[in-house]
């Protein structure tokens, strides 16, 4: 019997494509326009202005402006990958390692690859935190989500050959010390260490801290 659900699944495919297509290009503007003028100083409006949709639009589409600024951090987190989560391809990536060191190899490629992406967003979080309660949270909220997220990263590891017996917590927490993007940030920005040498380092740390 014909099925009558073509054109209906034909057109709710589009309509998730159109509303994916908006939502990105809202957060694209968003991320040029909050590293140019920081938190405080881009409106929703501009922000639909420059990615040329209503306002309503963005906040339907995306939400408020601590949305926007949370979804802003999610595109520079994920980077070519957006808009996957993190963990969605973090967990794909380590599925592709057979040892505990190229899957410590594989994080260290991941943070050098995203941090230059993801610290000066970071930045603005902060600097937006100390004068916005709801990017406070924000702020604070995400520090936990990446210790969660690294929680994952370390049941992975755990079941590879060479991984030290430690609890996950434990190894989350030095994947999220070691990895964090203020180390990056000192040690790159403020040092003048190359992104090659940081990724280097962060490698020989992490073997030396979770790998036999």
């Amino acid at each position: 019997m014909p099925s009558n659900n073509g054109p209906k699944y034909a057109s709710d495919t589009a309509h998730a494509r159109h509303t994916a297509s908006t939502r990105a290009r809202i957060v694209e503007a968003a991320a040029e326009l909050m590293l140019r003028d920081g938190y405080v100083g881009t409106s929703i409006s501009a922000i639909a202005d420059r990615s040329q949709v209503a306002i309503q639009t963005v906040y339907n589409t995306v939400g408020s402006k601590r949305d926007v600024l949370d979804a802003v951090l999610d595109r520079a987190a994920s980077g070519p990958r957006a808009p996957r989560p993190v963990p969605e391809f973090l967990a794909e990536r380590g599925d592709e390692t057979t040892t505990a060191a190229e899957f410590v190899g594989m994080l260290a490629d991941w943070f050098a690859d995203a941090h230059p992406r993801v610290a000066p967003v970071l930045r603005l979080i902060h600097q937006a935190a100390a004068v916005d309660e709801a990017v406070a949270e924000l702020e604070q909220e995400r520090a936990s989500r990446r210790l969660a997220n690294y929680g994952l990263a370390a049941r992975q590891l755990g079941a590879k050959p060479g991984a030290r017996d430690l609890p996950q917590h434990a190894v989350a927490a030095t994947i999220w010390s070691l990895g964090h993007p203020q180390v990056f940030s000192q040690l790159v920005g403020v040092e003048g260490w190359s992104v090659p040498a940081y990724r280097e380092w962060l490698d020989a740390a992490l073997r030396a801290a979770l790998v036999e």
